[in-house]
């Protein structure tokens, strides 16, 4: 999901993809550590959009508008 896409989600949209976001990234460790993850670079990308959607979330609570 892109930037601009994610600004334009309400608050609990956001939040409700947080949540996913961290059970998906715990799936992924999970099948790391198994040996059944063929690609490992996809825990950076999740990773990345929880770090996005957390910075989105701060900003509207600190009221900084992009």
């Amino acid at each position: 999901m892109r930037v601009s896409e994610m600004r334009e989600l309400t608050e609990e949209e956001l939040n409700r993809e947080l949540e996913n976001l961290k059970e998906k990234l715990f799936q992924l460790r999970f099948q790391l550590e198994l040996g059944q993850l063929k690609n490992v670079s996809s825990i950076k990308l999740v990773k990345k959009d929880i770090a996005r959607i957390k910075t989105i979330l701060k900003e509207r609570e600190l009221g900084i508008r992009r």
